[in-house]
């Protein structure tokens, strides 16, 4: 009865400690892995624009899930694996050779080779993983993208298109992990011929020596026992060295986004008022050395105050000059300046420039919020008689009072549920409302009929105070800026008012007369 009591309290008391390394265990794993998830994710709020343009969104978020969990399912499931494997193999190996050390050496000329082989598999293993685990990265950037796109997909009739690249890719990741299924299981199956073949020796010398004297018969049969706890863990070695050659390729992808250098400020970063003159000081730029450059000696000045317009074909420079403004791009110290000031924005606190500068892209982003948290997104107030206020500036009120739920309706992901032009004036709003003395439309009217692009625009003369840069290809949106410039493929072809550029023979006058002439046709150039 007091054994039966004893046995119960014991396994009581191993119950609980079971229980409770456990807890521990999952309590440090899943703390360890939450770290690591918010390290990465603040690490890559840190990495430079151009950074995030040479990696695909679908690849980082493979890296940020799948590669982050398959690290945590080795530290929570594995790692006490391998320390309790190498625990076994030493004490058994121990045991043995205390027992008899001739049949020990036999056995041990198992291991090395055993090891040999679990190390070949490490390798092999981890190429494999690593070209699967790529192939799936490329496979998740084409399912975001298709998502992304769905509006695209539908006008085109591209499911088809978009089925056959999704099957070619979806066939190449199955394919490399059903090769990699085929190494993991040579990898198993050797190990078992090994073990096999081990024990088979083991027992025919294990005979010879009981024949011959030198153990007894109790003796054999602990060490075949010893045998049989150094065979399970010299089998699994193999198994876990598999599982860390993977764990290793996901730890090498997520230090790949750890390593990359974040962008950093000078030693010591300014604030200066950022209500001074804007000027390009013989500014050269290319993105990377194939391309060549993009612009080339490009200098002029932006008055403070002023409103100053930006003309040019596509892939002139336009967005490039407002991407260096905003230093989404670094512009290297001997190809020129920008200043603002007088100081140059290179020696200015990273953060402090941008949030001084707002910038309205042609295609902005608007996040899954509604119309009043979009435009209100990131302001000091946020109330709603505030939020109107900007709404009316950019044109926006009406359209968001005819939706059944106003400024409460939710816009969907990037927007989906509205217009591109009510896009661009949402976020116009979300601009305006961030109130910077610098303001920024990077061909940010493009979507809106030529009515709302002229009551948008006498709206911000009329109650917008600060520098304004506006970037278009219509005429009519820039001709009553203070200055406007004209890119040809880098550099300045010309610089003036509206009523100068019109009388010289030029671009703008080009483009002022194929747009005059567009108008009076009846359509909208």
């Amino acid at each position: 009865m007091l054994c039966a009591l004893a046995s119960l309290v014991f396994a009581a008391i191993a119950g609980l400690s079971n229980y409770s390394s456990r807890m521990n265990l999952a309590r440090a794993c899943e703390g360890t892995v939450a770290r690591v998830r918010d390290t990465l994710f603040d690490h890559i709020q840190h990495l430079p624009y151009a950074w995030h343009n040479s990696h695909q969104t679908g690849d980082i978020i493979q890296r940020c899930t799948q590669d982050v969990d398959l690290i945590r399912n080795f530290v929570s499931d594995q790692m006490m694996e391998c320390v309790r494997t190498v625990l076994l193999i030493v004490v058994s190996l121990a045991l043995m050779f205390a027992m008899n050390v001739e049949l020990s050496l036999i056995v041990t000329c198992f291991v090395p080779v055993m090891i040999a082989s679990s190390l070949i598999f490490f390798v092999i293993t981890g190429k494999k993983f690593q070209a699967a685990d790529e192939s799936e990265g490329r496979l998740t950037s084409l399912v975001q993208e298709n998502l992304t796109g769905v509006r695209v997909v539908r006008a085109f009739g591209r499911e088809r298109y978009e089925i056959d690249r999704f099957n070619e890719k979806n066939e190449e990741f199955t394919n490399l992990w059903v090769k990699l299924g085929k190494v993991m299981g040579i990898n198993w199956g050797l190990g078992d011929l090994f073990a096999g073949v081990q024990v088979l020796v083991i027992i025919v010398a294990g005979i010879f020596f009981v024949e011959r004297g030198d153990l007894t018969e109790g003796e054999f049969l602990a060490f075949t026992a010893y045998n049989s706890m150094l065979v399970w863990p010299s089998r699994n070695l193999g198994r876990l060295l598999a599982e860390l050659s993977k764990t290793s390729i996901s730890a090498t992808r997520l230090f790949d986004i750890l390593d990359a250098k974040e962008e950093e400020n000078c030693p010591d970063p300014q604030r200066p008022s950022m209500e001074g003159d804007i000027v390009f000081d013989h500014v050269n730029f290319g993105y990377n050395q194939s391309e060549g450059g993009v612009l080339h000696d490009v200098s002029f000045t932006i008055k403070a105050g002023s409103t100053f317009g930006v003309l040019g074909a596509t892939g002139s420079g336009k967005s490039t000059l407002m991407y260096l403004l905003d230093r989404l791009y670094e512009l290297p110290r001997e190809n020129g300046s920008i200043t603002i000031g007088g100081v140059d924005i290179r020696d200015m606190d990273l953060s402090y420039l941008r949030k001084n500068i707002g910038i309205v892209l042609q295609e902005p982003f608007l996040f899954s919020k509604s119309f009043r948290e979009s435009i209100a997104d990131g302001a000091a107030r946020a109330d709603l008689e505030t939020v109107r206020h900007y709404a009316r500036l950019a044109v926006i009120d009406d359209a968001i009072e005819n939706f059944a739920q106003g400024y409460e309706t939710p816009i969907g992901e990037r927007g989906v549920t509205i217009s591109g032009g009510q896009k661009q004036r949402v976020a116009i709003a979300r601009m305006l409302m961030q109130d910077t003395p610098i303001k920024v439309f990077d061909d940010s009217l493009s979507a809106v009929d030529m009515e709302t692009d002229q009551k948008i625009r006498r709206s911000i003369r009329k109650n917008v105070h600060g520098t304004t840069i506006l970037i278009a290809h219509r005429i009519t949106t820039l001709m009553n800026a203070d200055q406007i410039l004209v890119l040809d493929h880098g550099r300045v072809s010309q610089l003036g008012t509206h009523q100068e550029l019109i009388q010289q023979d030029g671009i703008y006058k080009r483009i002022y007369d194929m747009q005059s002439a567009g108008h009076a046709d009846g359509l909208d150039l």
